[in-house]
């Protein structure tokens, strides 16, 4: 039985199939960022967010970041990253009013890559369904996360974007057991991202907890390569230099991490966008039955 009408026909057949597995290999591969991009005060004179929010979206573009999470930023702040980012959307409240009042712990993602499913926002606290503060913190704390769909393989996954208190040691623990519970009755199956600002380096008892649970792993940990010259937060003082990670980005085991980068990029005279660093990494899907 004749299949093909000519040679030509069969190479055509071949690179279209090519290109197939090609698009879909792309389509398995995310890179996701966590960029705590520091709220605007007055205080901040030297390092105003007039001058900053340009180079935090020049970042976003350059590293052609698929998913990003940010903290701290209010709701103008929110709105110059997205006339910055015209093929973002972006998913957050509020933390104070569950609206537009006080810090954003948002998640902006490529329209055009994902369909977003769903997305809400809880507080870490004992009422968490509406604008509180738990335990021993000082703030109102925060967590937004979104259910999405990537349009080209059809893959659906969750990212959650927090915020944990600088303060009560209390309020971080029960933050880290809280999340873990969200995660397990919401998406008991489903692959997670877990970032954010965590306020916790990679020897604290809160970071072990979501280390170790069994269900997460620090993306850091498992990377095939990393890029960390330095740790996360920078003071907006170029001269500092330690090793403690207080961003992190946690996965669930259907991810396998290709790359895994602390950005200290600067921009004009020796300045940092933000008084934070940007981590990002580049994921691949891992597929079923297999191990990492």
């Amino acid at each position: 039985m004749k299949i093909f009408s000519s040679p030509r026909q069969l190479v055509l057949v071949l690179v279209f199939g090519i290109s197939l597995l090609s698009f879909a290999a792309q389509a398995q591969t995310l890179r996701v960022a966590t960029f705590n991009v520091r709220v605007d005060v007055k205080a901040d004179s030297l390092n105003p967010w007039k001058d900053r929010y340009p180079q935090v979206a020049n970042l976003i573009k350059l590293y052609d970041f698929d998913v990003v999470g940010t903290q701290e930023g209010k709701g103008p702040q929110i709105q110059h990253l997205q006339e910055e980012l015209p093929g973002f959307a972006f998913a957050g409240v509020g933390r104070d009013d569950g609206k537009e009042k006080g810090e954003y712990s948002a998640i902006f993602y490529r329209k055009d890559k994902f369909q977003l499913l769903n997305s809400g926002t809880f507080w870490f606290s004992t009422t968490p369904d509406k604008p509180s503060k738990g335990w021993d913190a000082a703030f109102p704390r925060i967590c937004t996360w979104v259910q999405l769909k990537e349009k080209g393989s059809g893959f659906v996954f969750y990212v959650y974007n927090l915020h944990f208190d600088h303060r009560g040691v209390e309020a971080r623990r029960e933050s880290s057991k809280q999340i873990l519970a969200r995660m397990q009755a919401v998406a008991p199956n489903t692959p997670v991202v877990l970032m954010g600002d965590f306020n916790i380096d990679q020897d604290d008892e809160s970071y072990q907890i979501l280390n170790t649970s069994g269900k997460l792993k620090d993306a850091f940990e498992t990377a095939q390569f990393k890029l960390a010259p330095n740790g996360t937060f920078n003071g907006f003082n170029v001269q500092r230099h330690s090793d403690r990670r207080i961003d992190h980005i946690f996965l669930t085991p259907q991810f396998e991490v290709k790359k895994y980068g602390i950005l200290t990029n600067t921009y004009g005279p020796g300045k940092y966008p933000s008084d934070h660093f940007p981590v990002m990494v580049e994921l691949a899907v891992v597929k079923k039955g297999k191990k990492k």
